[in-house]
């Protein structure tokens, strides 16, 4: 016969875990939202997209901006995991078009919630960091994707071009393709593309 002090624990791992899901739940409801307009829900939109009262909303999260910062984590957990750089061996035009190809898929996947993100980390200072996080990782990776062109330039150059390459494949930069200039998925990456052969410096000779 179980000890009374190990009767309570499924019961309480069960409330945690539904208690998680429900969490869950909303983040994937606000994002839900975000994608279908770029206009910040309200609680009650989330509540009703996520079929829960806005009292439950509200329990597992104080208010908008904590959620909008609960969503920035799970965004990031998970564009990390999905932009893993590929091909990093490969000849140059190969290392191009697979990196192209990873960054347009998150852009277009969390430019909804980047938009949101860029507003309000000004009111949040840990929702600032998560940006800078985000465009760090940018520089990160292509820094490894682009690893024998840049070992040709100086430290300094090579800092100064990963710079022109954050911009000319950050967030803004895609919104800018597909939204202003009405450029297809395939010709936004084509553009991208092209831009950066063209930035690179010459690849050295095995």
């Amino acid at each position: 016969m179980p000890a009374p002090s190990d009767s309570p624990t499924p019961r309480i791992d069960g409330r945690r875990l539904r208690s998680e899901r429900t969490r869950q739940t909303i983040i994937e409801a606000y994002l839900a939202l975000l994608r279908r307009s770029p206009a910040m829900p309200t609680a009650a939109q989330i509540a009703e997209e996520a079929g829960y009262s806005v009292r439950s909303v509200f329990e597992r999260f104080d208010d908008l901006n904590a959620l909008t910062l609960a969503t920035a984590d799970h965004a990031i957990v998970q564009g990390q995991a999905e932009a893993q750089a590929r091909d990093v061996d490969a000849d140059r035009p190969a290392r191009i078009r697979s990196h192209v190809r990873i960054r347009a898929a998150a852009c277009e996947k969390w430019l909804p919630l980047w938009r949101v993100l860029t507003v309000v980390q000004e009111q949040l200072p840990e929702l600032k960091q998560r940006v800078a996080l985000a465009r760090h990782s940018n520089v990160v990776r292509m820094r490894l994707m682009y690893a024998p062109e840049l070992a040709t330039l100086e430290p300094p150059v090579a800092d100064q071009m990963l710079v022109a390459l954050a911009a000319l494949i950050s967030f803004e930069s895609w919104d800018q393709m597909r939204s202003v200039f009405g450029l297809s998925h395939e010709a936004a990456e084509a553009a991208w593309r092209a831009a950066i052969d063209r930035i690179l410096p010459p690849t050295p000779a095995p």
